[in-house]
């Protein structure tokens, strides 16, 4: 295990090639930074990780878009890119959490937060899934897509600013002070 900072910290690392998970992934630091601070919670592109930075983090939340049914290749590749700091442990006795973001309703986010699940048991992780109750199914309501292993949210043909919708950016937000609620009780 690495060396804890004195303030628990939050690496959000999401791939994105249209900018839409990326916008998911600035709601979950937005939320997780009312709790913990804006220098204590990073939303970081897996073409820039901060490796230091997520080794030391008390939280690892991943996130990506679907495609064909899994996370992006290049999310793989990431993930790939971990198998020594798996062999080594790493990230061991951390919290980890997910999302995923499709174009379709449900677009088989339940098989990318499963996948990401996964990868993070595989390095010894804790998991912490979306404990929201759906408030309804408008684009106004929080977690209306009924994800509860992590955060599914939907982004329409439209730009990153105008999608995923109001009630799913709001869940995001709510996902992230969740997050960081967790980090600090445990």
């Amino acid at each position: 295990m690495t060396d804890k900072p004195s303030d628990p910290t939050i690496a959000i690392i999401y791939h994105s090639n249209y900018g839409h998970t990326r916008h998911v992934a600035l709601a979950i630091a937005k939320g997780a930074q009312k709790v913990l601070g804006e220098t204590n919670v990073r939303a970081i592109d897996i073409h820039e990780v901060d490796w230091d930075f997520v080794d030391a983090a008390d939280m690892i939340v991943l996130g990506s878009a679907v495609y064909m049914g899994s996370v992006t290749a290049e999310f793989k590749a990431f993930m790939d890119e971990t198998s020594q700091r798996w062999y080594h442990r790493k990230w061991e006795g951390k919290w980890a959490a997910g999302f995923a973001n499709s174009g379709g309703l449900s677009g088989d986010k339940l098989a990318v937060l499963q996948q990401i699940c996964l990868f993070a048991m595989q390095h010894g992780m804790y998991w912490t899934g979306l404990p929201l109750m759906p408030t309804g199914h408008s684009d106004t309501d929080l977690n209306r897509l009924s994800g509860f292993l992590g955060l599914m949210t939907q982004s329409l043909d439209a730009p990153p600013e105008e999608t995923p919708c109001q009630g799913d950016i709001e869940t995001a937000i709510w996902f992230g002070e969740y997050l960081a609620d967790t980090v600090l009780k445990h």
